[in-house]
């Protein structure tokens, strides 16, 4: 079963890789959020500096790596799962000897490894070439931030899978699909660091996920989280991951009766 998924994220990626005007034109589209981000951050901070907990200097590795983040854990599997559920191909996906859901995981992978070895690697590179963005200077650091980002793909990816699985009951949710989406750019820290919310809000959002995709990955490579605070926000995203779980699981089984319903 276990070379089942590993090929799964093998063609997942090969298949990414036979697009290449997908590559180049994604490496220039995030070269262009990264470099709209730097300056406008930079005219905020003026001659202050610090800003919601943040010094300028972190603030431009937090824009930087935020957005060469999102390239690792963004995937569509939710609109894949919509468009296989409105087309009657699910139902076949569902008599095969493997687990869909963890098809649709591999398959996200893939795309992850994919985006992160042909966007973002490329993306800091030159990011680091044109803006004063300083790398983690230890191994120790670099594995932390890989540890939680590989935690945060997990998370977001559990997000895509819930909502893809409501496609079962609604049929069509591109309007919910499309919400998501903005909603996770927005509340994961992406567009805004977290810590610049109104604390009523930060207070709120603690309850939420959605930081757990980006805004703490990227705190860590930033250096704003202490390394004696990594462990309590590792455990955090980890109990995310947990919790995620139930709702998919409880919602997958009635999904799979529902599309028996209509079948019959």
């Amino acid at each position: 079963m276990v070379k089942l998924y590993a090929e799964l994220i093998r063609i997942r990626f090969l298949t990414l890789l036979a697009y290449r005007v997908n590559y180049y034109s994604g490496i220039i589209i995030y070269g262009i959020n990264i470099g709209a981000y730097y300056f406008l951050w930079g005219a905020i901070y003026g001659d202050q500096q610090s800003l919601g907990g943040m010094t300028a200097e972190q603030m431009t590795v937090y824009v930087a790596i935020a957005w060469m983040s999102r390239a690792f854990y963004f995937n569509n599997i939710d609109q894949e799962i919509a468009q296989e559920v409105r087309e009657g191909k699910v139902a076949i996906e569902l008599i095969r000897p493997y687990n869909y859901l963890s098809v649709k995981l591999a398959q996200a992978l893939g795309e992850g490894m994919f985006r992160m070895l042909f966007f973002a690697v490329p993306g800091m590179i030159l990011a680091g070439l044109i803006l004063p963005i300083h790398f983690p200077p230890t191994l120790q650091h670099w594995g932390v931030y890989l540890l939680s980002l590989l935690m945060a793909f997990i998370i977001n990816t559990q997000i895509n899978l819930l909502t893809g699985i409501l496609t079962f009951f609604l049929f069509r949710n591109e309007g919910m699909m499309r919400a998501k989406r903005v909603v996770v750019d927005l509340l994961s820290g992406l567009i805004l660091p977290i810590s610049f919310f109104p604390v009523w809000a930060q207070t709120l959002m603690g309850f939420l996920p959605f930081q757990a995709i980006n805004y703490y990955p990227s705190k860590i490579f930033s250096g704003a989280i202490a390394m004696s605070d990594v462990a309590g926000v590792l455990w955090l995203q980890f109990a995310w991951i947990a919790i995620l779980y139930l709702p998919i699981t409880l919602l997958w089984r009635r999904a799979r009766r529902n599309l028996v319903v209509q079948g019959g």
